[in-house]
């Protein structure tokens, strides 16, 4: 037994001499590292952008509400314009009736040009620079010469414009009341005179219902570029798509019809030229002794 055991142990010794020790392997692994490229830096492509009309200093906390009120308006309504057409293009039937034939394109710009576009320098006062406020029917106007990029609201428009929540109430109807019937539609009309705006391209090459359609079946491509095309075509697609949905206010057309004007100080009569009146409200005013600051100065009194 004793013997069995010795010979074990030396067997296990024996084993242990004949095995070469394991040797663990260092490898070294050399990784070249390139450098990431810096992510590009965002440019401010739009510092500077302003995004809303300035109302003058002029204006008292009242008038600035309602201005603030029908530029939100103005907006909405010149949007929707915009995504009726977007959304149809000439397909559409109200397209076809203001504008002919002619491309989408145009009146798109011009609807989101006044949305979107660059709002800066444009100025809506509430004073009487230029004395035609004091003139009966005069509700504002673009300065004109005496100051392009300035318009100014008068008395009679806070008065009498109907804000957009109203479309096809108080007798309103597309084919018989004036354009200006509403606040927002009436600022659609003097932003489009405001040359960065209107770019001098946007003209009044047809008025009233009558001529508006028939400028769109004989010339769409100035029906496309035409004031109250533009106006006409905004007022009767909020009132059929967002107003009363699939009936509007059309109305028809009647030559003697008195119309619902948002004016407290015109009665219409048959025979009333309308034409006329609207001009009167929405004129042009000529460079005049009452504007007695120059234009410098005027502008240095602009509240933004």
């Amino acid at each position: 037994m004793t013997l069995l055991r010795s010979s074990l142990l030396l067997l296990g010794v024996s084993s242990a001499f004949a095995s070469p020790a394991r040797v663990i392997r260092q490898e070294t692994v050399t990784v070249t590292a390139t450098p990431s490229a810096a992510a590009p830096t965002a440019t401010a492509w739009d510092a500077g952008a302003v995004t809303s009309w300035t109302i003058h200093s002029s204006c008292n906390r009242t008038e600035r509400a309602q201005l603030e009120r029908a530029f939100g308006e103005t907006i909405t309504l010149v949007n929707h314009a915009r995504d009726h057409i977007l959304r149809w293009g000439n397909a559409s039937e109200l397209y076809q009736k203001y504008f002919g034939d002619a491309s989408t394109g145009e009146p798109v710009g011009w609807f989101g040009k006044i949305a979107n576009g660059d709002k800066a320098g444009v100025i809506f006062r509430c004073d009487n620079p230029d004395g035609n406020c004091a003139q009966e029917g005069w509700a504002g106007h673009w300065r004109g010469e005496n100051a392009t990029s300035e318009t100014v609201i008068c008395p009679l428009s806070y008065e009498t414009r109907k804000p957009l929540e109203a479309m096809c109430g108080h007798g309103y109807t597309v084919a018989n009341s004036n354009t200006n019937f509403y606040f927002a539609s009436d600022l659609l009309h003097r932003l489009l005179h405001i040359p960065q705006v209107g770019e001098g391209i946007v003209e009044h090459y047809a008025e009233d219902y009558p001529e508006v359609l028939e400028l769109a079946e004989n010339t769409p491509s100035e029906a496309v570029k035409n004031s109250d095309t533009l106006q006409y075509f905004a007022l009767e697609a909020y009132a059929y798509d967002i107003a009363l949905p699939g009936e509007g206010c059309p109305g028809k057309y009647t030559a003697t019809s008195e119309a619902p004007v948002a004016s407290a100080t015109e009665t219409p009569t048959a025979t009333t030229n309308k034409r006329k009146a609207k001009a009167i409200r929405n004129a042009t005013p000529t460079p005049t002794v009452s504007c007695t600051a120059p234009e410098h100065a005027v502008m240095s009194e602009t509240n933004s």
